[in-house]
Parts: C-alpha cells; sequence; structure tokens
C-alpha cells in the first residue's frame, strides 16, 4: 500500500542480494568440500544445507530481476489514505 511517505529515489537491493548470494554460495561450496575433506561430515553437511538456502535466495532473487521494474506511481499521483473500517475477508 502506497502512503506518501516512500523515498521518491528508492532502489530495490536485489544487484546487491544477487552478488551477496553468489559470494554465499562461492563459500558454502568451499566450505563443504574443506570439511568433508577434514573429515568433519556434520560441518560439511551444515556448509551443504546452507548451501542450498543460499542457492533458494539466488533463484529468488534473478526471478525478480528477470521480472522487471514494477508500476509506481508517480509524483503527479496523490498519496490515498490507508483504510480505517476492520479488515473484510475479500475472497
Amino acid at each position: 500500500m502506497r502512503t506518501g511517505s516512500e523515498p521518491t529515489t528508492a532502489r530495490s537491493p536485489l544487484r546487491v542480494r544477487f552478488w551477496l548470494s553468489v559470494w554465499g554460495a562461492f563459500w558454502t561450496v568451499a566450505g563443504t568440500v574443506a570439511f568433508a575433506l577434514a573429515g568433519y561430515p556434520g560441518w560439511a553437511l551444515a556448509c551443504g544445507m546452507l548451501f542450498l538456502v543460499v542457492v533458494a535466495d539466488l533463484v529468488f532473487v534473478v526471478r525478480h530481476i528477470l521480472q522487471g521494474p514494477h508500476y509506481q506511481p508517480g509524483r503527479d499521483v496523490p498519496p490515498y489514505e490507508p483504510p480505517h473500517g476492520p479488515p473484510t475477508d475479500r475472497h
């Protein structure tokens, strides 16, 4: 919901999240391999599970980047009041 208090020059942090996810994927793979070779299967499993989380985040970020920009009202669109009544069931 647009309230009118949003910054007019706000940017999405998707590119930063993308590169952090790539960096995290690199280090989780390196950690998984290093712990597996060192004989620590528990730590290797933990790094492998974290790798799955990082890859899931990377997939979501890439999906959002590929969707492109979404409509944002311009300066000529006045903010609207949030609803004041009780929530309704909208199905």
